[in-house]
């Protein structure tokens, strides 16, 4: 009897929350360390992935592995070298989010969507339309004053049709539910219960922008954008109490970005159309 006591004490998860049968976003099973080592291991993944989707590439050519100034071209100039470290992002999108479910759930014992938040919070449809409207106005009149230069994103996208369409898929369907389980999710509940709403809004901005400095270096416009993105989404989920609606307009946002992605090109070549010539030609 002593050892059935003893065995079921081991077992019980050391975390009680308030009510057995309602789980809140803003009283997490986890905690700081634990958020902070999921954010950590994200950004591994992303860095570690790629290198095993591209060793076998470059040992397999006739030259031999490349070093030194040949590696970095074939990392930033090859085509097919830059394919795959983009194509491997979404494995491992996949195995942060099989992690963090581990994490959020405790193992299977809770439920990830109620853990996290999966309701509207309040906001309805036109809440998500206006604040994109808003906000790629906002982007509108920034490059018109300030100019943008070629990052290492647009050198990417430019790179081959196959890179830009990969990363297209990727901001629409796995990077904002990843990235918002990730720094809204886990990093901001965490937080929010040890340092209050504040402290916890500025910390999940200045992570998230960090990450996307090497992105975009050359272009602090954008830097701003993407920190001011991401108070956005922090604040609706701060409002809302809830993840969902910060994963809507996040994934609204890169889908309409990832549109203007894809037509960019066409949209240069109507550019460069003589449009007088082009209406004669029709009227003919």
């Amino acid at each position: 009897m002593d050892n059935a006591i003893t065995n079921d004490a081991v077992i019980e998860p050391a975390y009680k929350r308030s009510s057995e049968n309602e789980l809140s976003p803003d009283d997490p099973s986890w905690g700081i360390p634990a958020a902070i080592g999921m954010w950590l291991f994200s950004i591994a993944l992303i860095v570690i992935v790629p290198a095993f989707f591209l060793v076998p590439y470059l040992a397999a050519r006739p030259e031999g592995m490349p070093k030194g100034d040949e590696l970095v071209t074939l990392l930033t100039k090859d085509p097919t070298g830059i394919f795959l470290q983009i194509i491997a992002v979404i494995p491992a999108h996949i195995i942060t989010i099989a992690a963090a479910w581990f994490v959020i759930t405790r193992a299977g014992r809770d439920s990830f969507t109620k853990a996290l938040g999966w309701r509207s919070g309040g906001f309805k449809w036109w809440h998500y339309i206006s604040i994109t409207v808003a906000f790629f106005l906002l982007m509108a009149v920034v490059g018109q004053y300030i100019p943008v230069v070629e990052d290492d994103l647009q050198r990417i996208i430019m790179s081959s049709r196959a890179a830009l369409y990969t990363v297209a898929l990727m901001a629409v369907f796995t990077a904002p539910i990843v990235e918002e389980v990730i720094y809204r999710g886990l990093l901001y509940s965490a937080f929010q219960r040890k340092v209050g709403t504040v402290i916890s809004v500025l910390l999940v901005t200045i992570l998230f922008t960090s990450v996307h400095v090497p992105q975009y270096w050359e272009n602090p416009s954008k830097i701003a954008l993407i920190a001011f993105l991401s108070l956005v989404l922090t604040l609706m989920r701060t409002a809302s109490g809830n993840l969902l609606p910060a994963i809507i307009l996040h994934t609204m946002f890169n889908s309409i970005s990832a549109i203007q992605m894809i037509l960019e090109p066409y949209l240069k070549t109507l550019e460069k159309t003589d449009t007088a010539a082009l209406i004669h030609h029709f009227l003919k």
